[in-house]
This record gives C-alpha cells, structure tokens and sequence, in this order.
C-alpha cells in the first residue's frame, strides 16, 4: 500500500515513547478512582510485542475484587458527573481530543508496539480515535426531549433523557485506541461513568487513554480500567453488580452471546459490536483502479484484523482477469515486517494461536479448489507472528472461508455472472456488519446496496468507519450502533413525566 508518510520520521519508537511504554506507573498498574493502582493479589501479567516476541513491560493483572472497586468509584462519581452542566463534559472531551491530536506519534508508536499494525495503520487510528472525542463533545450538549399536549387533552407529556448509570465497558485488541474513544465518548458525553475491561494483549493503550482523560479534566472515578487476563472473571463481578446498568462489548459473536446470557439475568442494557464477514462486492463496468484501491484498503488495513475487513471479494467475470493481475501486483508489492523498526505496509497477526488459524483456513480453500495467485514475501528470519498477504484466486462459492472472519491477509476472490446467485451467496450466513460495492453505475450500486444484509455499505469505497454515522450490524453482528447521535441514545434512558394541565 502506497503511502506518503515520512517513514524516517515514524519508523523507529524513540526513546521517550520506550521509557513511557515501560516506566509510567499509569501504563502498569490498574486506573481506578482516578489513580494508578497495584492489583489487590499484586499479580502481574506480560505485554508482547507480536513483531519481535518482546516484553514490553509487566501490567497489573486485575481481578474480579479489582472490578468490585472500580464499580465503588464509578458508583460514587455517578451522581455529581450525571448531573454537571452538559457544557462541562463537553469541554472535558473536548480537552480530550486536543491532547489526543497533539500526542498522536507517541501514541501511535505506542499502538504499534503493543499491538503490531503498522506506523501509518497507528497514525489513523489515533485521529480516528480523537474524532469520537471531538464528536461527543458536540453531542453532549445537544441530549433530545420533547413537551407536547397529549391527544386526549387535559395533560401534557414531558420527556427527558438521562444518564443509564454505571457502564461496563469491553473492548478488543485489534484498535485498541479507537474501540475505547468509541465506547467512552458517549458514555461520558451522556453523563454516565464507566468501567474499562480492555483486551489483555493491548492494555497499554487503554491506560493511556485513561491517563489523558484525567488531564482533560474527568473527575476521579468517571473512567475507571481493570486490565485482566481472566476476562470472564473480571466481566463476571461487572454484569453481577447492581450498580452496573450498562454493557457495551466489542468483539467475536460467540463470547457475545456468553455475555448476553449473563446480562439476560439481570435485563441489563447492552449493547454488542460483534463479528463481521464483509463481502466486497465488483460490477461489471467498475472503474478498475478504485475497485483495487478500495480492496486494498478494505483488505488489507490492520492487516486484515478488523470487523469491517473485507473477507471474500466478488468480481465479475469480465473483470475478473484484470482486477486479479492489477490487485495481485499489489499486493505481491506489500512489505511485510516489525513496525517499530521498519515502518512496512503490514505488521504481525496478533499471536501464534491467530497465525494458525489463517494458514488452516487458506489450506482447507486450496484443498477445496481455489489457486494461490499473488502471495508476499515475509523474511523467514523473523520472530514474530508474521503471515503474508496473499490472494486467492478460483474460490468456490461453497468454500469454507467464505464463512469463516479470517481475521487475517487473506483475500479470496470469487467470480461471479449471475446477479441472484452473488446476492445469495453473499447473504447467507450469520453475520451482517459491514459490505463494500464497487460501480460506475451508482444507480445498481445503491441497488445492491439495499439487498444487501449488512448494517453498513460502501459505496465505490473500502472504508464505512466515520464518527458522525451510525456503526454497527444486523444479524448476529451486533445490538445497537456506535457513533453518531445513535451513539449517544445507547448510553441514556427515556423518562416520561405526565404532566396535570387545567
């Protein structure tokens, strides 16, 4: 992927952000009631850098006590946040997303360390990131209600919105910046204190989030984070606790549903961003360098580990050809390899366990019938969790990678000729998040676009992610949108007050 960055300027962690990364006590321990704090047993677990197979540092290891509280401080902040001058909160995230911009290398160096992506995927990230900060602070101060004569007459209706309360937030390892902003922004925006369980594999991210936002001005206790390796036992305390009244995760289908059989028992509020097996979709007469662009982008960003990458690619026949040459090149010409030395297109997969599963799903498509067209190459010398791009070329429609999120580099390109057969196949299975449709007919575009069961549609683009437009799926993708005005309603309940009039 092509890029004007100035690779000389990002390619290498500096040694302030090495000395952040490894010293800061807010990057170690547990943030709870607005400090840095050892977890209750004092254990530790270890932060690898998935590049090189390094430890970064040692991070408190939070459990379900530790969650217990950060429930008492978000509990006790509750009440004086939820009821401050939505101009206040507005100016805090505000604060927020300036701090955010201005500290941008450092934390994206900081990204790409713990998590791998590359330096320019980082960099997008952050100002991803920043922009649900600067969002809500808009939004804050624009919460709906209504007053109207009621139809009967001799009343009239009042309603509000408020806070929820306590949320419980849970976020993956695959953005680990933005999938916290996009969590945290509204919640505070609408008044409520939250309680951060980020993924064990990107800890420090998440801390370093919470370490701004108390320099943006959040009162000790509105953003509390337990970083834990037992993830169920820490989720566990939070869904069992009265005072919590919020669940927002991000992450597979199946821990999803775990998590809302659990809430289930107590009818909490959740709201669930979960997985995605997004198909990109080719026309007959698409301008052939967009569509390649925008697989590219689709594709391959994250290295191909995000919810909305694109995971099957439909061409048409009679592009097929010259589609497979040009976005072969392409990504043949990718550089694979440690970010935070390099500075290449595509980093690590997350762990070993991930590698295994992309290089079992790419043997089962071979197996099936598909062909190996364009592969990049990866220095055999590395450590880390390396896994080329590739593309795969004559994939049968009845593959099972096409239902599978690869959540890796991995294109399979499948042709097609017949428009109901593609719809089709593109509509079965489980999930419905994200699909990308490329044409120069935008009037079919769109046209597919309605058939499509997915809760977000690029148009003659590879990216569907914008803070002002509702994110979320349909189907077994999720509950619920993130972002935009629908962002804010997650996190606030309606109060309807009838009102006696002469």
């Amino acid at each position: 992927m092509t890029t004007s960055v100035d690779q000389s300027r990002r390619g290498v962690l500096s040694p302030d952000v090495t000395a952040w990364a490894q010293r800061s006590d807010a990057l170690g321990k547990l943030w709870i009631g607005g400090s840095a704090r050892r977890a209750r047993s004092g254990g530790t677990f270890e932060v690898v850098d998935p590049s090189t197979l390094e430890v970064i540092r040692a991070v408190a290891d939070g459990s379900g006590e530790d969650a217990t509280k950060a429930v008492d401080a978000a509990a006790e902040a509750f009440t004086a946040w939820s009821t401050a001058p939505p101009r206040m909160r507005s100016e805090v995230l505000r604060r927020a997303y300036d701090l955010m911009i201005a500290e941008a290398d450092r934390l994206a160096a900081l990204i790409s360390w713990e998590n791998g992506k590359s330096l320019v995927d980082s960099h997008s990230e952050v100002t991803y990131a920043a922009e649900f900060f600067r969002w809500f602070s808009e939004e804050a101060v624009r919460s709906d209600g209504d007053f109207v004569v009621a139809p009967g007459g001799g009343t009239r209706s009042l309603v509000t919105s408020r806070a929820v309360g306590v949320a419980a937030l849970v976020t993956p390892w695959n953005f680990p910046v933005a999938m916290v902003t996009r969590k945290v922004a509204p919640a505070l925006a609408a008044g409520c204190t939250v309680v951060l369980k980020p993924a064990a594999e990107t800890p420090l991210s998440a801390l370093a989030v919470a370490e701004l936002l108390a320099r943006a001005g959040t009162p000790a206790g509105a953003v509390n984070v337990v970083p834990a390796v037992d993830a169920p036992a820490v989720v566990g305390t939070l869904l069992s606790d009265p005072r919590v009244r919020k669940l927002s995760f991000t992450g597979s289908t199946r821990v999803g549903r775990l998590l809302l059989e659990q809430a289930a028992q107590r009818v909490l509020n959740c709201s669930m961003e979960l997985g995605g097996n997004a198909p990109l979709i080719i026309g007959p007469d698409a301008d052939l360098a967009q569509a390649v662009e925008g697989a590219m982008v689709a594709k391959f960003r994250n290295g191909g580990q995000a919810c909305t990458a694109a995971n099957r690619l439909y061409v048409h026949e009679s592009l097929a050809p010259d589609f497979l040459r040009a976005f072969g090149e392409r990504v043949a010409g990718l550089r694979v390899g440690p970010s935070r030395y390099e500075g290449p297109d595509v980093g690590p997969l997350i762990s070993r366990a991930a590698v295994r599963t992309v290089t079992d799903l790419v043997a089962g498509a071979l197996e099936a019938g598909a062909r190996l067209a364009h592969q990049a190459d990866v220095d055999p010398s590395l450590a880390g969790f390396f896994f080329p791009p590739t593309v795969l070329a004559d994939v049968p429609m009845d593959a099972e990678i096409l239902e599978a999120e690869i959540f890796g580099p991995v294109a399979p390109v499948v042709t097609w000729s017949d428009q109901d057969e593609l719809l089709a196949s593109v509509n079965r299975g489980e999930y419905g998040l994200a699909s990308y449709v490329f044409s120069r007919d935008l009037q079919w575009a769109m046209s597919i676009a309605e058939r499509l069961d997915t809760g977000m549609v690029g148009v003659n683009r590879g990216l569907v992610s914008d803070p002002a437009a509702p994110f979320g799926g349909v189907k077994q993708s999720g509950l619920g949108r993130e972002g935009a005005r629908d962002g804010l309603r997650e996190f606030q309940e309606s109060q309807f007050q009838s009102i006696a009039w002469a």
